[in-house]
Order: structure tokens, then sequence, then C-alpha cells
């Protein structure tokens, strides 16, 4: 066809023990969006890395602009105008917005000398594109996430790209930097730019991508323009199966009242009270800075309070540090599993147990191997994680199963509270429904829930309550029949509050 720009052919890639690649299939048109869609570990981003040079493929054909083609580095597939927004964004952050924009194709004068007037004029130019409106000397670790992706797109336009891969570009940011991103994609598209747009928020896909494709267990699945699918396929595509509902909600049984806090006050805390009884899944919801995540990490012994108490089964306690925390029965997961919540260069088994050691201790103080190996190859079974065994190292899974072994952690405490920060951020839908599963099994068990997301539908989806926060102080505090979008925005920016006991 002669609007295609990009063609590649039964692409396949192994690597040490997996197959990563057996069949992959990928048509991008001139000037539309192509949305790339799979479970984690479906192949995406190792045929996007074998797109921009970073590997090489074992087998296949690559068809770029009607040439054939095989790129060794970024570079070569750079110079040909390809260009690749990494989810883990590849930015320096103590070097300025400009220093990165024009890091290694640096403008120089006549005397090979850096002309840094023009860098940071060009800068300009490539900023104000993108609608970023900072100096080019702003240092990037000063800049919020969303303005550090958009210098990352700004970067693309450095080398003319004609096809620019974003992968899960809305994963940190707040919805006014995804619809700045979504009128970029626009204009873009208008300029007969091509896209490629990794996603696992099946919402956005319908509103931006012309076409989707669908990979799953490294091979092509299917390929549609987006007018003629539904959300139903695609979660069917991806998962090879039917999920039934998308938030399966399992209303609870409210216990006794396991866990309270009163007059709660802290850096962008305010006299905060509030209570977790178990079987119910209370969810946090409220923009980004709100206070949510404080509170929660308050309750874990994480943030610094000036004043506040806390109760566990109806006893006052001090909770001052997590070590405190866990031992009233109260575990985290952070919304930053790579950077908080798991040691990457460690097994599965070794992350698993790391918070619960003292449990599997022999008489003679030393671990007991058979029981550990036992425990986690249960919760391997239990959490559905895609592993070859406990010795696995965790940096080689997938971010879905991440997820699923920091959360075999967190079970292996027996927790009576657990919270769940952004617990299916980055995450496809397939295990996105497996933990939604897990945390309505949790709560019909007893556990008292604490989730925190971005997600409204997520919220309304799965919380038997909603505690709206806004500026520091939870604005509302809503029995699931009295939630709706609607009313959790409007305690979430507005100035009215309904609270009780």
């Amino acid at each position: 066809m002669e609007n295609v720009l990009l063609e590649m052919k039964g692409i396949s890639k192994s690597f040490p023990g997996v197959k990563a690649l057996k069949s992959g299939n990928l048509t991008v048109y001139k000037g539309r969006v192509m949305a790339l869609l799979g479970e984690n570990g479906a192949g995406k981003s190792t045929l996007m890395n074998i797109l921009s040079g970073v590997f090489e493929a074992d087998g296949g054909e690559i068809f770029y602009q009607g040439k054939k083609v095989s790129f060794k580095n970024t570079h070569q597939s750079a110079g040909c105008g390809i260009a690749m927004i990494h989810q883990e964004l590849n930015l320096i952050p103590r070097l300025s917005a400009a220093e990165n924009l024009f890091l290694g194709r640096e403008f120089t004068n006549r005397f090979g000398k850096l002309d840094k007037k023009k860098i940071y004029q060009k800068s300009q130019e490539l900023l104000k594109k993108v609608r970023l409106d900072i100096p080019p000397d702003t240092i990037v670790k000063d800049l919020s996430v969303g303005a550090r992706q958009m210098i990352e797109i700004a970067k693309s336009f450095t080398i003319d790209a004609n096809l620019i891969i974003m992968d899960e570009p809305t994963a940190s940011l707040v919805d006014r930097d995804v619809e700045r991103l979504f009128d970029l994609i626009a204009e873009l598209k208008k300029d007969g730019k091509s896209i490629i747009y990794i996603s696992h928020r099946l919402d956005e896909i319908f509103k931006i991508a012309d076409d989707v494709t669908v990979m799953r267990d490294g091979e092509f699945v299917s390929m549609r323009p987006i007018v003629q699918t539904n959300e139903e396929q695609l979660i069917e595509d991806i998962v090879g199966r039917k999920v039934g509902k998308r938030y399966p909600f399992v209303k609870g049984v409210r216990g006794k009242k396991i866990f309270e806090f009163k007059n709660l006050v802290g850096k962008n805390i305010k006299n905060s009270s509030g209570a977790f009884y178990e079987g119910q899944t209370v969810g946090f919801s409220g923009l980004v800075g709100s206070g949510r995540t404080e509170l929660a990490r308050a309750i874990f012994g994480a943030y610094n309070l000036s004043g506040g108490e806390f109760f566990v089964d109806a006893k006052s306690v001090k909770i001052k540090t997590p070590k405190q925390a866990l031992k009233c029965g109260i575990v985290y997961l952070s919304e930053d599993r790579k950077g908080d919540g798991l040691v990457l260069s460690i097994s599965v088994l070794g992350n698993t147990t790391l918070s619960s050691l003292k449990s599997l201790e022999s008489k003679l103080l030393k671990i007991n191997k058979k029981k550990e190996k036992s425990i986690v190859k249960s919760l391997i079974e239990k959490l559905y994680i895609k592993t070859p065994s406990g010795a696995q190292i965790v940096k080689n899974l997938s971010g879905g199963n991440q997820q699923k072994v920091a959360l075999a952690r967190a079970l292996m405490v027996k927790p009576k509270l657990l919270i769940l920060d952004e617990p299916t951020r980055g995450i496809d839908v397939g295990a996105k429904k497996e933990i939604y599963d897990l945390i309505n099994e949790l709560k019909s068990a007893g556990m008292a829930i604490l989730m925190i997301s971005s997600d409204m539908n997520e919220i309304l989806g799965l919380s038997d309550r909603v505690m709206v926060f806004r500026e520091g102080e939870i604005t509302a505090n809503l029995e699931r029949e009295e939630a709706s979008s609607e009313r959790i925005m409007s305690y979430a920016i507005g100035g009215v509050s309904s609270l009780r006991a």
C-alpha cells in the first residue's frame, strides 16, 4: 500500500531460556496512530527494541519507507527518522532541558567549540512546540514527571522523526498532562508523522488510535482499524479468553474495626481521622498531590507526623517506623515497585520472604530453606506469577509479574491492613483482573484493604467505601452507594465537605 510507512514481518528473538518473539508482525501507516497492545511479556517492547536498533532480530524482515532495513544500533534507526520514547525516561536529571535535548547532537561553532547560544535558541523552539513553558536552562530534576515526558518527546524532533514510538507515555502523568500529550499527538498526525502507541489503558486507545495491533505470547494476534473493534474484543484478544466483568466487585461484609487514625497532622496532612474495618476495601481518591499517599505512608510509619493517634483493635499504638507498622499487621505496597517495592537484582524467592524471614527461622535460628521454598512455590501458584522458578531474578520479569511478587511479599506478613498504592499502574488487563480477584478474595477472608488509585473507574469498581482528599484534608467518606465520579470530583476540587464517623 502506498501509505504504509513500516512493515515488520515474522520477527523472532530469543534470549537465554526465553523465546521473547516467535512471530511479530506490525504495519504502521503514514500520519496515523497505531496502538500496540498486549499483556506484559507479550513481546511488544522486544519488537520495539528491534525496530529502534537496541536488539538485532534472529529472524524476519523489516521494511521502512519501502526499503528493507536492519538496524544494528540506535544511531542507525535515529538516522532514518525513528525515535523511541521509553516508559523509563532516559534523561539525565542533573543536566538542563537544553543539554538533555541535544545530548550527543550538540551544535558547535567553526572553531569546534560548543555553540551554547544556538543550543539555547533551538531548545526554546522545541519546548514551545511541545507547549512546555520553561527556560531551556531549567535543571531536569526540578521538573514534574509530565514536563520530563514532554522533553523526551521534544528530543524526537531533534532528529526530525517520521516515526515516534511511545511506550506507556501516560503511566505517570496527571490528567492535564495527558490532555496536552493527546493534543500534541493530534498535531504530529497533521504534520504527517506516525506514532506507535503502547498502553494498557484501553480508554486512551479509543481516544487517540487510528489502528490497533494485539500481540500475545510473542506472536501477532490481530490488527484492525479502531472503529472496527470494541473494548470487550480487545481484552479477549489480549488475554486469549473472555475475562468477565472488568471490575469484579464483591460486596464486603463489614467486620470489627481493626485500625483507626485520629487527628493526624503533618506536611500535606491536615487534621485527618478515619477507620478501617475487616472485610472492606476503602478507596483513597483525589488529585495527585492531595495527600492520599502521604496519609497512607504515615499509617505505615514512613511519613513524619507532628501530631495524631493510632489505634489497632481499639488499643493505642505508636507507629513511627515501618518496622512498628509491620508488628501491628500493616503492610504497604508502594506505587514505585522498582524504586521502593522490590530488590530487582535478587530472586523472586528472596524478594517474597524479605519482610518475613523471622517466621522462617528454625530452632537453631537458621532459615528453614525447605519451608521457604514451599511457601514461595505456593504463592507463585496462587498469584499466577509467570516465572520459571523462585530462583528467577526479579528484574527479568514483566511489570505485572513484578507487581505480583511485591504482593506475595506483602501476603507473607499475613497483614490485618493491606495498603495498595496504585496497585495496577503500568500492568496489563489480564494481570489487573487477577489482582482485582485477589483483592476480593482477601477482603472476603476478613482482611482490610486500603487502595489508592488515580483511576476513577477502579476506585468506583472495587471500593466498599471511598475517602476523598483535597489539599491534605479528607473531604468526604462515601459509602459505595453514594459514590459517583461526579460526586468524588466535586469533593476533590470544590469547596464541599461530607464527613461522618
